[in-house]
């Protein structure tokens, strides 16, 4: 890559010609300029994603980095039960390396393919050198309807509490990569979809956005540090407690891939982090709706549990098996405590 403005450039070739009646301005100028509308609010999102803490370049394809940079943004859009709109994307590139023209053709490649995917328009951003890594800052803006964000803050005592997708795949990818395994897009089967969860998630999108736009959730986040985490985090903001159910919750197939222990498999489903899957909470009477909206859009929704009032000072998950209500005690990712 010879310069900065080439890379600068060849970016803003890859949206030159775009067309949005929201967008009045976007690359090209000091700031990107968007019209406003009554009715409706703007979500902001932003994820950054530094190499060797987030990402390892040595199994990592750069089209499947460029994808991962942008859906972990959109989930947290989903999450919110958002539209995705506009994109800006930050990038600190290491004076050591990663000065190729292909490896950027292919990190790119995958980043505007998603992008496309969802309608999402990149209107900017900045690129600086770093150190001795990469680092990528990804910002994400949607919208919602004006009051109809799905904040963590509002589950209720006696909503259900339902997840999308199986979960614990994510874990498993890490494991076995750090174990050697690599990628193989030719191959499928157990093992690649393991690795592909870990490397290149699928945000829920469409799903997220049509709850928010139907008002079926009550609260809601995406599983990004955990399941049992993520939703420890909806009770804290919302003052209530949780009950999961052992036997309903769905763990990954691929769990068979480290372990034939049910409980080891349920105890990687419960701390894997990137899962991206979306955790929600909803009035029982909401329950039909959720799952003809999870057909219809082709995702596995499961109920596995319900809020309950809260019992004492600190917000609490509880797991209930074989008839016993007991303190779930696992933990998720923290990006301190696990460096």
């Amino acid at each position: 890559m010879k310069s900065e403005f080439e890379l600068i450039n060849r970016i803003r070739d890859q949206v030159a010609g775009r067309i949005d009646l929201d967008l009045v301005l976007g690359i090209g100028d000091d700031a990107a300029i968007l019209r406003e509308q009554t009715g409706r609010e703007t979500l902001v999102t932003v994820d950054f994603l530094v190499e060797e803490i987030d990402f390892k370049l040595e199994y990592t394809p750069p089209r499947w980095l460029g994808h991962k940079v942008l859906a972990v943004s959109l989930s947290d859009i989903a999450a919110m039960g958002g539209r995705p709109r506009y994109s800006l994307l930050t990038l600190g590139i290491s004076k050591t390396g990663l000065n190729s023209d292909k490896f950027w053709e292919e990190v790119f490649e995958g980043y505007f393919a998603l992008a496309g995917k969802y309608g999402l328009i990149l209107i900017g951003g900045d690129i600086s050198s770093t150190p001795d890594r990469l680092a990528i800052d990804s910002i994400v803006i949607g919208h919602c309807r004006q009051g109809g964000a799905i904040r963590r803050s509002r589950a209720i005592a006696g909503d259900e509490i339902f997840v999308t997708g199986r979960i614990g795949a994510s874990a498993i990818g890490l494991k076995m990569l750090e174990m050697g395994a690599r990628v193989n897009e030719k191959e499928a089967g157990l093992l690649q979809n393991a690795l592909r969860a870990h490397l290149r998630p699928e945000p829920r999108v469409i799903f997220g956005s049509l709850i928010g736009e139907l008002d079926l959730a009550h609260a809601m986040i995406d599983v990004s540090d955990g399941l049992a985490q993520d939703l420890g985090r909806i009770c804290e903001e919302s003052g209530v407690d949780a009950i999961i159910d052992r036997h309903l919750v769905p763990v990954a197939d691929e769990s068979i891939l480290v372990t034939d222990d049910p409980e080891r498999a349920f105890s990687f489903a419960m701390s894997s982090g990137e899962e991206f899957e979306l955790l929600l909470t909803a009035s029982r009477k909401s329950e039909g709706k959720l799952m003809k909206l999870a057909e219809d859009c082709h995702v596995l929704l499961t109920r596995i549990g319900e809020i309950t009032k809260k019992s004492n000072d600190s917000a609490t998950v509880m797991l209930r098996q074989d008839g016993q209500v007991k303190p779930m005690l696992f933990s998720g990712y923290d990006h301190f405590i696990n460096l």
